[in-house]
């Protein structure tokens, strides 16, 4: 029989808030969170705050756009792990339709949407999709403080 270990606890903060599949819901959501990430001193006009803030307003844009289902909401869910300095930003939404991050490909040069993703990818540490208790998915996305430290290097 092994011993136990002692665990360290996490120390993370969770905000979780449903908006209207609107629009004004989406600005709405983008705002709060910024007020959010303030609230857990992170300030606002900081790297991550701005990452964070692009990331909600491109997950709630797509949210209302393209996952919206007449009379559902969508919902953002933010987890700050403090001791990761990581900001893990989830929308769900009841729409089946899911995005592949494999497949983000370049819109037309001319093409007035379809770049969303491509931003999510481009400042994200991580994203992706998965399944949701009920009907719909979540599409998440992680930026950090810090980029991890490259292999070998210290």
């Amino acid at each position: 029989m092994t011993p136990l270990q002692e665990q360290r606890p996490v120390a993370a903060n969770v905000f979780t808030q449903r908006y209207s599949a609107t629009r004004r819901g989406a600005v709405l959501a983008r705002r709060l969170a910024l007020w959010q990430l303030d609230a857990w001193g992170i300030p606002y006009g900081t790297s991550l705050s701005d990452t964070v803030a692009l990331l909600v307003a491109e997950l709630a844009a797509n949210a209302v756009l393209h996952g919206r289902v007449p009379g559902r909401d969508f919902e953002l869910r933010l987890v700050h792990t403090s001791e990761t300095g990581v900001v893990r930003v989830e929308v769900s939404e009841t729409h089946d339709a899911r995005p592949d991050p494999l497949l983000v490909s370049q819109p037309d040069a001319d093409a007035d949407c379809g770049r969303g993703l491509l931003i999510v990818d481009a400042v994200a540490t991580s994203w992706g999709v998965r399944d949701r208790v009920g009907p719909g998915k979540t599409v998440w996305a992680e930026a950090a403080t810090t980029l991890p430290a490259a292999p070998g290097t210290d």
